[in-house]
This record gives C-alpha cells, structure tokens and sequence, in this order.
C-alpha cells in the first residue's frame, strides 16, 4: 500500500473532492491540516514550492492541486 499525505485546509474545495475520491477508491491516506499546523505548511512548500493546497504525496512523488490523471497514474488505477 503506497503511502500518501494530502497536505489540505478546511476551506479548500479542492482538497474535499481529492480525499473523497481517495475514500471511493478505497485508499488510505494521512491528512494534513496546514492552516494549523506551520512546521508541516512549510514541509509542504519545501517539498512542493506551491503555497496552495490541495498537495498530495504519493511514495514521496508531488502531485499539486486535484490531479485525477497524475494520482490515477502514481497509484497505478485505470
């Protein structure tokens, strides 16, 4: 099982459709809440050099914003 954090805000659309689509796929995944947590808010801009959520790691490759065709890829879903 691959390891994947979503670095997401509570008011972020984006970041509610990438884990509900995450959830219907059956895959688990850690969630990040950056807008309150600062050490891991520049984690995630160290990682991605993005300011916006949502930002999702997967096996440590970044995948910015909601990117169906990027997450499908890196996960190997078809």
């Amino acid at each position: 099982m691959p390891t994947i954090k979503i670095y997401t805000t509570p008011t972020c659309p984006f970041c509610f459709i990438a884990k509900e689509y995450l959830k219907s796929r059956g895959i688990k995944f850690e969630e990040i809440d950056v807008s309150k947590d600062e050490k891991a808010a520049l984690e995630m801009i160290q990682k991605s050099g993005q300011m916006g959520v949502p930002v999702i790691e997967i096996d440590g490759q970044v995948v910015i914003g909601f990117d169906k065709e990027k997450i499908d890829e890196l996960l190997n879903l078809k």
